[in-house]
């Protein structure tokens, strides 16, 4: 089914997306989707392109998107700060489905 296809799972790992995305939660990603700014996307961490990431797209420039984290205090937190535009985006995240329930916001 084509629709399958085109969704990814993806595990939160890391306090940079905080209060957005916690540790531990469980994405619905859209490969390939449109991205605008402010939505959340996964790409491919620079330098190490086995390796993806959850940001938040700011601007998209000529070289690509400006990515952000959420949480610019988070310990180990990589982003556009430190490896500039990024072009290899993923997808775009569309649901954050588990846990249903969260009591650490």
């Amino acid at each position: 089914m084509r629709v399958l296809e085109e969704i990814m799972r993806v595990r939160v790992e890391g306090d940079s997306m905080r209060p957005a995305l916690v540790p531990g939660d469980w994405l619905l990603v859209r490969r390939n989707a449109a991205v605008r700014p402010g939505d959340l996307v996964v790409a491919r961490l620079p330098g190490d392109p086995g390796r993806l990431i959850v940001k938040r797209a700011q601007w998209h420039g000529a070289d690509g998107w400006w990515l952000e984290s959420d949480n610019q205090r988070a310990s180990g937190r990589r982003d556009s700060w430190d490896f500039g535009p990024v072009q290899d985006i993923v997808g775009r995240v569309v649901l954050r489905y588990w846990p249903l329930l969260r009591r650490d916001r």
